[in-house]
This record gives structure tokens, C-alpha cells and sequence, in this order.
């Protein structure tokens, strides 16, 4: 057995490019066009549960501030900041707001329904404010399934019921997995099979 084909790689880097859509089209056309100083947009806030991909697109739009050198300012979970913090964040809105700063903020509920400061909670919710909606199983698999193509993989239907029903859920992980079995299939030179996953899920977890 090959140890190489036991590694998982790391996820890739959260990109705009690499979110999947699903029914959170309007939020990223939103960012892109802050990001891109197309529209007076410069306010945006997420909301959705975990898994949703709030985390995914601030991070996106950290690197991307940063290749850019742009103006932007992330914060993510803003439901866990303390007192201080939300005022900090309050006077920093109110800085960026009278500049020319872009303010990407994202919590577990919409801004009036955290138990922030009553301040911070209406600055945040006059901007853009965006439920995210995580991915349904069937969107789930049929990323699967596009990410399968284009690598020129074969991928059984059953392979990816077993993937949404046993492993974690969120996408980046599911594809990594998928990834790393399909180098192990290529090198074994035998086809993707649930039997082959389960193997390579073992042997991952004893290394």
C-alpha cells in the first residue's frame, strides 16, 4: 500500500470563485461588486447557521483585500463580541462611513437579533444584510459530481450518497476526500467504489 495515497490535502485557500452559489447568488454578486467598487455598496453583512458559507466569502474578501490592497475590513462571528468590542466596532463603522472603507461583517442572526448594543445592531442593518442558505443535499452532489468531471473522474452515485451520509458535511472537506480518492484509484488503477472509500478512510485515520 502506498502511504502517499493515504494523504488528504489541505482544503484549498476560501476563494469567490470557488464558493458555491446555491441560493446565495444575490449576496455574491453584492460582495463582487463592493470588492470591485462598482456600486455605493460598501456595508455588507451575512447571517446564516453554521455551514452556510459566511466564514468562506469574509475570508475571500480578506485575500482578496489584500492582494488589492483595498479598503476592507472584515469581522466575522459578531455575535460573540463582548462589550468593548462592539463599540470598537461601532466607532469603527462610524469612521469607515464617513471615509470610504468597506465593512464585510457576518454572525449567527440578523443584526437585531443577537443582543448587540442597540447601536451597533442598526449600524449593522443599514447596509446589506443577507441570509445565507446552506447547500442542500442535492446541490451538494451535484458540485460533487461537477468536481468529479472536470478531474476526468468516474463517480458512482452511491459513492456520493456515502460521502453526504457518513462524512463531514461541508464541501471543502467532501472534496478534498474526493480528490485523494481519485488519486488512489488512478495509481491502484481500479474504479471509485464505496469499498475503496471506506479503505482509504481507515487507513487515513490510523496514520
Amino acid at each position: 500500500m502506498k502511504q502517499l495515497l493515504l494523504d488528504i490535502q489541505p482544503l484549498a485557500p476560501p476563494t469567490l470563485e470557488n464558493f458555491i452559489i446555491g441560493k446565495n447568488a444575490e449576496a455574491l454578486h453584492s460582495i463582487s461588486n463592493a470588492l470591485n467598487q462598482q456600486a455605493d455598496t460598501r456595508f455588507v453583512y451575512l447571517w446564516g447557521i453554521q455551514g452556510s458559507g459566511k466564514s468562506h466569502l469574509l475570508e475571500a474578501c480578506k485575500q482578496i483585500a489584500v492582494t488589492r490592497n483595498l479598503p476592507v475590513s472584515v469581522i466575522d462571528d459578531v455575535h460573540t463580541l463582548d462589550e468593548n468590542a462592539q463599540i470598537t466596532l461601532f466607532d469603527h463603522f462610524n469612521q469607515l462611513r464617513a471615509g470610504n472603507g468597506i465593512l464585510m461583517t457576518a454572525g449567527n442572526a440578523a443584526p437585531t437579533q443577537m443582543g448587540l448594543r442597540d447601536d451597533l445592531a442598526t449600524r449593522l442593518a443599514w447596509g446589506l444584510v443577507y441570509q445565507l442558505h446552506p447547500l442542500t443535499d442535492e446541490e451538494k452532489a451535484q458540485a460533487l459530481k461537477t468536481h468529479a468531471k472536470a478531474r476526468g473522474m468516474k463517480l458512482p452515485d452511491e459513492v456520493v450518497d456515502y460521502c453526504l451520509r457518513y462524512l463531514r458535511r461541508d464541501l471543502p472537506t467532501l472534496m478534498a476526500v474526493l480528490d485523494a480518492l481519485d488519486e488512489w484509484s488512478l495509481t491502484e488503477k481500479k474504479p471509485v467504489t464505496v469499498p475503496m472509500l471506506k479503505k482509504l478512510l481507515q487507513l487515513n485515520l490510523e496514520i
